[in-house]
């Protein structure tokens, strides 16, 4: 295996069983543990740090089950580096029971196909070998309150956790923030399950932070915490204070930042985007004529626009002002326009309808029907559709009311013209209708 020989009599030093130990019986064992993909210098350094896998009976039936019984589940798919890991920071003693410990994560809930992942995601020591069964029990029975299986999913790093020391107090937290509601607790941690990486202490921080500097009360706050939970993850002195100025400033009071679901999400934008940004953004939608007011009623309803590029969106700006011919008020009652992309979804629809439709047309139905409806619209052909145009198509209109024909009608509804549009083409084609009599 390579070692010298005075790191064999240190290694023999360490471990009298070795020099006991059949030779035949070790060549055994690190043949296993090559099987297992632990070899060349990660087996080295293994033997080094813990010659007792060479020897120990208790690595005999861990072995067994990952590597040499047939298990479908396990057979060669964990990690070398997760086998390694345990063989390292876990004594013998701790290995028995193994099997059966991951048997009990089936029994939990845990879908076979995702039993691997779960697996070389934890620490195999603190997640299994540390914990007896009886624990691993009474942890599953709480966390089935919480989301229970789909939870360690999402986060399978939950299982390296003590339920006493860790679990419960960090889940009991949030439900007596939650004001005892199991519901919206569980919703919180399926949305944001990293958050039980937080001690206590962590959390108390953010809230008192909340209750003294915004006036927030718990139940406020825990209103935020349910659209937006990786608060819990922004730094108070970085992100938090700044941007809660910055509100502040815009006119928006304690009871603004809680009440509806739509400004809880504005308070999530703001901490993802830097002051600067912000404040240009801000800057942009004033120049172009837009009040405070304004920006608050879109943050309402698309609250990423507090955190697009400014340079971005005066580009886009310039495209709805100058070649769509649209007011920037437009903007208030579909905020979202800002959010596509200019050359890949607005001009090149905008191209496309124009040459069907002139220059009347929803930019809400433009921009947010899928590209596969987008597709099919434009390639659809009928044998009308030239003549539909602001130009010829009261002429359109005025055979159509001497044909009676809804099925055409249909058509240019179907062909989504502009309702104002449509109306004016009617009145054009009744007073063509007079004046031919």
């Amino acid at each position: 295996m390579g070692f010298s020989e005075k790191d064999t009599e240190a290694i023999l030093s360490t471990n009298a069983a070795l020099r006991f130990t059949p030779f035949a019986s070790i060549r055994a064992r690190v043949q296993v543990l090559q099987s297992a993909g632990v070899n060349g210098l990660a087996l080295s350094r293994l033997i080094v740090k813990r010659p007792d896998v060479l020897t120990a009976r208790e690595i005999d039936a861990l072995l067994c089950f990952l590597v040499n019984d047939g298990n479908q589940e396990l057979q060669g798919k964990i990690e070398p580096t997760q086998i390694e890991r345990l063989l390292n920071g876990t004594d013998p003693e701790f290995l028995v029971g193994f099997e059966r410990k991951v048997r009990l994560l089936l029994q939990f809930g845990i879908p076979k196909d995702k039993l691997v992942h779960v697996l070389n995601t934890v620490n195999l020591t603190k997640a299994l070998c540390l914990k007896s069964v009886e624990e691993m029990e009474r942890m599953q029975a709480f966390l089935n309150r919480f989301g229970g299986a789909d939870l360690i999913l999402r986060r399978p790093a939950i299982l390296n956790y003590e339920l006493e020391t860790h679990l419960i107090p960090r889940i009991g937290f949030l439900l007596d923030l939650g004001g005892g509601d199991e519901s919206a607790t569980a919703t919180v941690l399926r949305k944001f399950p990293f958050v039980l990486a937080y001690s206590v202490d962590h959390l108390k921080d953010h809230v008192e932070f909340l209750n003294s500097y915004v006036g927030l009360s718990n139940e406020e706050i825990f209103r935020i915490v349910l659209v937006y939970p990786s608060l819990f993850s922004a730094s108070r002195k970085r992100k938090l204070h700044p941007r809660i100025d910055f509100l502040k400033q815009c006119g928006l009071t304690s009871h603004d930042i809680y009440r509806t679901k739509e400004l809880a999400l504005a308070m999530g934008a703001v901490t993802r985007c830097s002051c600067k940004n912000l404040q240009e953004v801000i800057g942009v939608f004033l120049n172009y004529g837009l009040t405070c007011e304004d920006i608050l009623d879109m943050s309402k309803k698309h609250p990423q626009v507090l955190q697009y590029n400014h340079e971005s969106l005066e580009e886009k700006l310039d495209y709805l002002i100058e070649e769509m011919g649209r007011e920037v008020g437009e903007l208030l009652s579909f905020p979202a326009f800002l959010g596509y992309k200019l050359d890949g979804r607005i001009k090149h629809r905008y191209e496309e309808k124009r040459k069907i439709l002139g220059e009347g047309m929803s930019i809400n139905k433009l921009l947010s029907v899928s590209a596969a409806r987008f597709s099919t619209k434009t390639k659809r052909k009928g044998p009308f559709e030239a003549s539909i145009s602001s130009s010829n198509a009261p002429m359109l209109w005025l055979s159509l009311i001497f044909l009676k024909s809804k099925a055409m009608a249909d058509y240019l509804i179907v062909n989504e013209l502009d309702k104002k549009m449509i109306a004016d083409i009617q009145v054009k084609a009744i007073r063509l209708l007079l004046m031919a009599k």
